[in-house]
């Protein structure tokens, strides 16, 4: 009889992951987003937008790498780096998402130490950051445990430049690691 091992197996996303990211994707945002997007579009067909802007990313992954984690065939987290993204800033986690019964379970740790090894192999410098919603508290925390500190807030773009997408004005917080290579394990 074999089992399957107890932790994830981690790889490069490649064009035929689009589908499942882009679900993961759509379902993250459903339950973090929810106040900062709208309902409708939340409630639409947010898949298909996620699919569509996926499937570009692995199509052409130029200075880009997804990471996808799975276990048992299924796709459990993933994360999107996009190498030296600013000048100041550096390479961009653009999206770090994790299914909600895996939550706590180091995934999400695994995948950001495995984004920041890749900025140290392909980035100009090691510096690292992303955007969080300033409602997503949890994902606060977390970034914070991993060694980042919030550098800045900026008020929200709405998803596909669409205002609409939103409600009101959301902020969100940068934030930022001066060396992607030195997270704290």
């Amino acid at each position: 009889m074999t089992t399957s091992p107890p932790f994830p197996l981690f790889r490069r996303a490649e064009a035929m992951d689009a589908g499942r990211i882009a679900e993961l994707h759509a379902g993250s945002w459903r339950r973090h987003y929810r106040g900062a997007y709208s309902d409708a579009y939340l409630d639409g067909d947010i898949a298909a937008d996620r699919l569509a802007v996926w499937s570009q990313r692995l199509a052409a992954p130029a200075a880009t790498a997804t990471i996808i984690a799975e276990h048992d065939d299924r796709l459990v987290g993933f994360i999107h780096v996009r190498f030296d993204d600013d000048p100041v800033w550096g390479s961009l986690v653009d999206n770090l998402h994790v299914v909600p019964d895996r939550h706590r379970s180091g995934i999400g740790a695994q995948l950001l130490t495995r984004g920041a090894k890749g900025i140290g192999q392909r980035a100009a410098d090691n510096r690292m950051y992303l955007w969080v919603l300033e409602q997503n508290a949890p994902a606060q925390r977390f970034y914070r445990a991993c060694g980042a500190r919030c550098v800045e807030t900026a008020m929200v773009s709405p998803p596909g430049g669409d205002p609409r997408r939103l409600n009101g004005t959301p902020r969100k917080l940068r934030m930022a690691w001066p060396d992607a290579t030195r997270l704290p394990r």
